[in-house]
């Protein structure tokens, strides 16, 4: 009998706020919600950026004026609406008007004496010793150079590129912790697995006290690792501009660091660790492994994450002379501008409309697997429910970073499963897809295409498609995080979010079995049994995962419990939603911090209590047990 690996807690930081208790997606969906909700959601949000602290109950404002929710959230709406989503780079990223590059200049000058003039940063690293410099002006020097001139010129640019869904405004990890240089993406992971931990209810020593240490399994990373100064991009960079590599930034640039930190400063994990890389795939074959870890009696409880911080200038010239990214130029075509304001960097994500390349994002997110029969026991929420994930490659290809035909298998088999599942009518009625919906012309035709086909393979008339890319821009690897955050909303506010970034969908897309929206669709709490996560990442990654709404879980348990077992577990679910509420509203208040253990029970060998049955761990409830099963017994 497998288990049923449930969605137990879930947590992160994307563009549109905190993850846990579905406050980012209540910012998707923000005029959509009661009052009280779009408070709540709101100052998270203030508290966050920093734009109030609390005390005794009242926030206080940056001018000093203490006031309530109510008044605070009045004052600040709008500045808190515009400071998140996709929006034009910020400085906090990087100036998008004075991105720095390197240029040569050589020339032989002969027996003449050049004579020109360079401003301080233009000025290189290390001065060639023919050259006479003269600084005329602060901050201007007149250079001479007679006979060969070669050197490399430091200059700035206008970046062609200037739209990212980057992190609320003023929101920095870092500050939360001790975080000692750790990379963006190191700081976020530090947040997002803190929060999907404590958004559970249940204090992770409680769980640990129920389990061996190597039942418990931890799978994140990245697709293309820390590429800012802290990790592989200082590392790379650093020693041509003349500054000092340090002993950080090789080991903190990995792609799987993201579970090596959750490991060592927040769980201190002992089990099973991984990190997998499937470019825009990543989350979900970091899901796969945990689902199946959990299916199999393995492991009993998984935390799946990722997270990538790509809004760099490097990483963004990468993609872009690679003709993926919305380039401003394009943009300004497209709509027949002369200029850009900030209303159109927050459309420049189109998805299945007239689009011309996607927007970079930036995110962390984690989920927290358990067990059916353990969460029963814990008496844990459950907001969901991954019975499988499909990945298959594309086969023979052309071009590396093209589409090909892994998507097709991998859609029709989780189309295939929830149809052995939950039958033809909850399928064909009651199931939406969660779309890669890049926005390049491309993916457009592509995906519309793979979904279309699996809609009319399974007699679908009319499935909702959503693409919260139109709002958060391509976090890369942990794309699939943010399709299931938000997925996972739709199950508490009844709504799939409307690709509202699109005024109209293309004329060459296939849609004839879609429902594409440019508002949100109104479908009720429970109108939907399952969702389609879909992923299509360069190189031939493909991945999707099926997911089970909450109620569709709680009917399938009831068969496999007892009145008994399910009443006693109720009682237990009153005292989890208790500690997970009052987690929520100290986050309101400011008053939650990243779990980050750095130090804390560092063992040894020596510590260790080794026999030939099992290894006790000090600190470690439960000892490893080394009585393991022969799974050769026909030929041992």
């Amino acid at each position: 009998m497998s288990q049923l690996p449930v969605i137990v807690g879930f947590g992160g930081i994307n563009p549109a706020g905190r993850a846990s208790f579905h406050h980012a997606y209540r910012r998707l969906i923000i005029d959509k919600l009661d009052p009280q909700s779009q408070e709540e959601t709101l100052t998270d949000l203030a508290i966050l950026t920093g734009l109030a602290t609390s005390s005794n109950g009242q926030y206080i404002n940056q001018d000093g004026i203490v006031c309530n929710a109510s008044d605070l959230i009045k004052d600040l709406r709008n500045q808190l609406l515009e400071s998140t989503l996709i929006r034009r780079i910020e400085k906090s990223c990087f100036d998008v008007e004075n991105v720095m590059f390197n240029k040569s200049a050589s020339l032989n000058c002969g027996d003449n004496t050049l004579k020109f003039r360079l401003r301080k940063r233009q000025m290189p690293v290390n001065i060639p010793n023919n050259w006479q410099v003269t600084e005329s002006t602060p901050g201007q020097f007149d250079i001479e150079v007679t006979g060969q001139m070669d050197a490399i010129i430091p200059d700035t640019k206008t970046a062609p590129v200037q739209s990212a869904g980057q992190l609320p405004s003023g929101f920095e990890p870092g500050k939360l912790y001790q975080s000692r240089n750790h990379p963006r993406n190191l700081q976020m992971t530090v947040f997002a697995a803190s929060d999907a931990i404590s958004s559970s209810g249940i204090p992770f020593k409680t769980i640990t006290d129920r389990v061996s240490p190597d039942q418990i399994a931890v799978y994140a990373s990245n697709s293309i690792g820390q590429l800012d100064d802290f990790g592989f991009g200082g590392l790379t960079k650093f020693a041509a501009l003349g500054k000092r590599t340090t002993s950080k930034q090789m080991p903190l640039g990995y792609a799987q660091m993201p579970a090596d930190f959750v490991n060592a400063y927040v769980l201190g994990n002992v089990g099973t660790t991984g990190g997998a890389l499937g470019a825009c795939a990543t989350f979900l074959y970091n899901l796969r492994s945990g689902v199946n870890d959990i299916k199999s009696g393995r492991r009993k409880v998984v935390l799946v994450g990722g997270s990538d911080a790509p809004v760099t200038p490097e990483i963004i010239e990468g993609f872009r002379a690679m003709g993926a990214l919305a380039e401003d130029k394009d943009l300004k075509a497209l709509d027949n501008l002369s200029e850009l304001q900030e209303e159109h960097y927050r459309q420049a994500c189109r998805p299945f409309g007239n689009n011309c390349g996607f927007t970079i994002g930036e995110s962390s997110q984690f989920v927290l697997l358990m067990s059916d029969d353990l969460a029963i026991e814990l008496g844990a929420e459950i907001y969901g429910a991954v019975p499988e994930v499909f990945v298959n490659a594309d086969g023979h290809k052309k071009s590396i970073s093209a589409p090909g035909v892994g998507n097709y298998i991998t859609l029709a088999k989780s189309a295939s499963l929830l149809r052995k599942m939950l039958g033809d009518d909850s399928l064909q009625h009651r199931s939406f897809v969660q779309a890669h919906g890049t926005s390049t012309p491309q993916n457009r035709v592509t995906e519309s295409h793979v979904i279309n086909e699996t809609a009319k393979a399974f007699s679908i008339k009319s499935w909702p498609v959503a693409a919260v890319k139109s709002y958060l821009g391509h976090s890369q690897g942990t794309a699939g995080g943010d399709q299931l955050s938000t997925s996972l909303g739709t199950w508490k506010y009844g709504y799939i979010p409307g690709i509202l970034t699109t005024p109209e969908f293309a004329s060459d897309i296939h849609q004839s079995n879609l429902l594409l929206s440019n508002q949100h669709i109104d479908v009720g709490a429970t109108g939907m049994d399952s969702v389609l996560l879909n992923s299509k990442g360069f190189g031939g990654n493909n991945a999707s995962a099926p997911v089970l709404a909450p109620h569709i879980v709680k009917q399938m348990l009831s068969k496999r419990y007892s009145k008994s077992q399910l009443c006693e577990y109720e009682a237990k679910l009153e005292k989890t939603r208790l500690s997970a509420t009052a987690y929520d509203q100290a986050a309101l208040r400011g008053e939650a911090k990243p779990i980050y253990l750095y130090d804390h029970n560092v063992l040894q060998g020596e510590d260790l209590q080794i026999s030939d049955q099992q290894i006790k761990l000090p600190g470690y409830t439960n000892p490893v047990s080394l009585d393991l099963c022969n799974p050769f017994e026909d030929i041992c």
